[in-house]
């Protein structure tokens, strides 16, 4: 190949580079997102939750909650801080890691301690999920925790109830996943109907 050739392909090496970083690393991702905040603004804006015009959290990323008088969402595994999305992973743990039965074990032992419910706890309270930053919990994990929060709002346990009944959603589209409680909207419908001051989470 003469210098010539090379020279000639270099520059339509060039030119192909160049056309599809402006196709595909800027046309594409404007078009994706302008079409995004038109069709789904809500999700394109990190579903937010606002409240008494406060943004609270985001619907997609779970946060924790200490207080006796709150339900707690799945245990986080990201670190320094749990649910920091900035660091999204699972702990590794293998089934057979001493440390992940460990903490379990921690774990079971915490809520039997804080929850007096004789009924099985469910999985989902007790280990984390893989991203770290789940912000549901299944209903049964909801209901389990309802006698803890009530007697702390000092509520009746029938009003909790219907509150976690309220917020189950359904799966997607009848059949993708499994029925669900969002921590954060039950937490916030919980404070709007107590009758005690809510504390800081």
């Amino acid at each position: 190949m003469t210098a010539k050739e090379i020279q000639n392909q270099s520059v339509i090496a060039l030119k192909v580079i160049c056309f599809f970083t402006i196709l595909l690393g800027l046309l594409y991702p404007a078009l994706v997102t302008a079409f995004g905040q038109v069709l789904f603004p809500r999700q394109a804006q990190g579903s937010l939750i606002v409240d008494s015009g406060q943004v609270r959290g985001s619907a997609l990323i779970g946060q924790s909650f200490d207080g006796d008088n709150y339900f707690w969402g799945r245990p986080s595994a990201t670190s320094p801080d749990p649910y920091n999305s900035a660091s999204s992973s699972g702990s590794n743990w293998g089934p057979n890691n001493p440390a992940l039965w460990a903490a379990v074990k921690e774990r079971i032992a915490f809520y039997r301690k804080n929850n007096p419910s004789s009924k099985k706890i469910p999985v989902d309270l007790v280990t984390a999920s893989g991203s770290g930053l789940d912000p549901d919990i299944s209903p049964e994990a909801a209901f389990f925790q309802v006698k803890r929060v009530a007697h702390a709002r000092g509520i009746s346990e029938a009003v909790v109830q219907k509150l976690v009944q309220d917020h189950i959603q359904t799966r997607q589209w009848g059949f993708l996943g499994e029925p669900r409680v969002n921590v954060l909207l039950l937490n916030l419908a919980l404070d709007r109907i107590s009758k005690n001051t809510p504390v800081s989470r």
